[in-house]
């Protein structure tokens, strides 16, 4: 049992431990909270006195789990928990992200564990244009559905919509994907599709730049700061509303290699979390 609630909750052994004990004391302290309320009330036990009972417990126990998580260092975990919990009741059904990608998938990694148990949103489907990319590797790790797509197909018309369709995806991330959006899929996910750029746009954007390319050019124009750029995609290459940038030195000696490690930090911190309120803005 406590191997599959590891698995289950991404945890290790110890910090399985910590949540069975907030667990344990959270419960102790409902019930032993409900107790005292239910005595400054002076009700006989009885049919009210149970179901008041009941009612208070329901109430109480979020609030003291996450009281009891906050000394055992469980407060996110058990925020996430209570919130997955509030979803199912609440109806509401998480959204469903596509993350395009061409290569190792670093940037994808970071997304995927930025989201995991979240109570709002998960990453749904990995798209891929490179047979044997790093990000198919990734997705096969994760159990997440990957979708091999033929560049031909993929440029011309919507041959792709009915696969995003079907698995009900509601938001498209593009994390180092190298093929220009086609028309018919921005039109099908307006301000639904997000770009990050290694660059500060609008300098060192449009066809061709991209990866080394960019940083390249950032060091051959002895620019003082390069960074990253995050923003919607329309029918241009890195053209359309940029919705977060961040920024770092660019020093002397620099090459394009530190400097893709500079920017891979920043993308790393950033580009989830901005994915994160986007999507809650709906």
């Amino acid at each position: 049992m406590f191997k599959k609630l590891k698995q289950h909750w991404k945890v290790n052994g110890l910090h399985l431990a910590f949540i069975i004990a907030t667990f344990a004391l959270g419960g102790s302290l409902c019930g032993y909270a409900g107790r005292k309320i239910l005595l400054l009330l002076h009700m006989d036990k009885g049919v009210s006195w149970v179901l008041l009972y009941i009612l208070l417990i329901v109430l109480l126990w979020p609030i003291c789990v996450i009281l009891i998580s906050i000394p055992f260092g469980q407060f996110l975990f058990f925020r996430k928990y209570i919130a997955r919990i509030w979803q199912k009741f609440s109806g509401r059904q998480k959204v469903r992200i596509a993350v395009f990608a061409s290569g190792a998938g670093s940037n994808t990694q970071v997304i995927i564990d930025h989201f995991a148990g979240s109570p709002s949103t998960r990453v749904a489907l990995i798209v891929c244009n490179k047979p044997g990319a790093g990000v198919l590797s990734i997705a096969a790790k994760e159990n997440i559905p990957a979708l091999l797509i033929n560049k031909e197909q993929f440029l011309n018309g919507d041959h792709y919509l009915a696969a995003l369709r079907e698995n009900k995806i509601g938001f498209i991330v593009l994390a180092g994907f190298l093929w220009k959006v086609p028309v018919d899929l921005i039109k099908a996910y307006p301000k639904k599709i997000i770009n990050i750029h290694p660059a500060l746009l609008p300098k060192y954007g449009g066809a061709g730049m991209y990866g080394h390319f960019v940083h390249e050019a950032i060091i051959a124009h002895k620019e003082k700061e390069s960074g990253i750029s995050i923003h919607y995609v329309d029918e241009l290459y890195d053209h359309g509303e940029i919705i977060y940038q961040a920024k770092c030195g660019v020093d002397e000696n620099d090459t394009a290699e530190s400097l893709a490690k500079k920017i891979h930090l920043l993308e790393h911190a950033h580009y989830a979390a901005v994915i994160e309120k986007i999507v809650m803005k709906g």
